[in-house]
């Protein structure tokens, strides 16, 4: 059993659902397994994790419309607004999200299904720069 650790950088433009799968299955093929698991861990309390649709843009703007109403960016809503009207509402979709996933790997691949892709979903509306943890275990 082998074991390998990294970190991927991720700058996001906006606020919305990037696709980082291709990164995260260039580094997993680097490490020259062939089964095991992948961990991936969003180190941000105002970023998240998903896996979902990579086919459908629909289904990507429909995600980012829905969390925009159930934690919409209102300052009167909220007492914690220091980095301004999107803060608050950020961590309340991160919080609704998830920060970590796991994703086997198989014949050397992400064992994703036909229409999936991993996204990070990035709950600010300015660019930033995210780091991604990741953990390898397998053969």
């Amino acid at each position: 059993m082998r074991q390998a650790t990294g970190l991927i950088e991720v700058t996001t433009e906006r606020q919305g659902l990037l696709d980082v799968t291709p990164q995260l299955s260039r580094w997993t093929t680097a490490q020259g397994m062939t089964a095991g698991l992948l961990t991936v861990f969003c180190r941000h309390t105002s970023a998240s994790l998903l896996i979902q649709e990579n086919a459908a843009p629909e289904a990507r703007a429909d995600l980012e419309a829905y969390f925009a109403r159930i934690a919409p960016e209102d300052r009167s809503a909220y007492a914690h607004d220091e980095e301004g009207p999107d803060d608050m509402p950020a961590h309340l979709r991160a919080a609704l999200t998830q920060v970590q996933i796991s994703i086997p790997l198989v014949d050397a691949r992400i064992a994703l299904g036909t229409w999936q892709g991993i996204y990070l979903f990035e709950h600010r509306r300015r660019p930033h720069r995210r780091s991604l943890a990741l953990h390898l275990i397998g053969a």
